[in-house]
């Protein structure tokens, strides 16, 4: 079986802190645990990971092989971050970029991902259930991938 990656970027780790009319009550040990429970419920280990050094989520990133998928909220980096598009396009592991708010109804800034084309696809402005959304994707992706020999429900 493939192995599933959750990656949160900078200060990620003050959800339930920061700003909660944006980013909800839901703390990172919270959402993590959700998402391991949800892993284990379909047999699978999912490892969750929160870093605010850019370098250090490279190094991640790029550990990564093509077999693997990842669900990443690079939080500003988003907005910011040549490196971690080239990252993920560097290793071709099938990436699901999500962001809890809503980037395109907030700051003019936060409308523009530097990383999408390097992603699957988006999931943003669903609260910390865009996480799930984008787990549940993820393991409707490896099953399809590992019966069909395809990269994805859609054929891409």
């Amino acid at each position: 079986m493939r192995n599933i990656y959750v990656f949160h970027g900078v200060n990620l780790h003050l959800l339930g802190v920061r700003e909660p009319d944006i980013y909800g009550n839901k703390s990172l040990d919270e959402l993590n645990a959700k998402m391991v429970a949800m892993g284990a419920d379909n047999g699978l280990e999912i490892e969750c990971r929160q870093t605010n050094h850019e370098g250090e989520m490279i190094d991640w990133i790029t550990q990564l092989k093509p077999t693997d998928f990842l669900i990443l909220n690079a939080g500003a980096w988003t907005h910011s971050s040549y490196a971690l598009y080239d990252a993920i396009k560097g290793v071709n592991v099938p990436t699901v970029e999500v962001h809890i708010s809503n980037i395109y109804a907030r700051e003019g800034f936060r409308s523009h991902s530097l990383i999408a084309g390097a992603c699957l696809g988006q999931i943003s402005g669903l609260g910390t259930d865009s996480y799930l959304l984008a787990l549940a994707y993820a393991l409707e992706y490896q099953k399809y991938r590992d019966n069909k020999g395809v990269e994805s429900p859609e054929g891409r």
